[in-house]
């Protein structure tokens, strides 16, 4: 079992190769609002921050963002399996607590949670 910095970075290439080509044309401009974004996931394994920057970057640091627009408290295993399960995986149960910072954070939140599997 890995931290939770490692577990979001082994997805961040996933995450920025589905998110930059949505970033063109006339629904680019409607997603590129809501960005930058930073979300706070705490497991037992760790804090990490996830970063998406306004060009669709993502970038990953093993703390916790002083300004994040999300922060998501879960288990490990309930993450590993919420991000397995956006990959087609099967996912795993277990409690999720959602604190949005920002509106634009409750939305993209929101709009994510589904495609998440949380």
């Amino acid at each position: 079992m890995g931290s939770t910095a490692e577990l979001l970075a082994s997805v961040s290439g996933r995450l920025e190769a589905e998110l930059r080509p949505r970033l063109q044309g006339l629904f680019g401009g409607l997603v590129r609002a809501y960005l930058p974004q930073s979300w706070v996931f705490r497991t037992e394994q760790g804090i990490a921050s996830l970063r998406v920057d306004r060009d669709g970057h993502v970038s990953v640091v093993a703390s916790a963002d002083p300004n994040p627009d999300v922060t998501v408290e879960l288990g490990y295993d309930r993450l590993q399996g919420a991000l397995d399960r956006s990959r087609g995986g099967t996912g795993s149960a277990g409690p999720v607590t959602v604190t949005p910072h920002t509106t634009r954070g409750r939305t993209a939140f929101d709009y994510l949670r589904p495609k998440l599997g949380l």
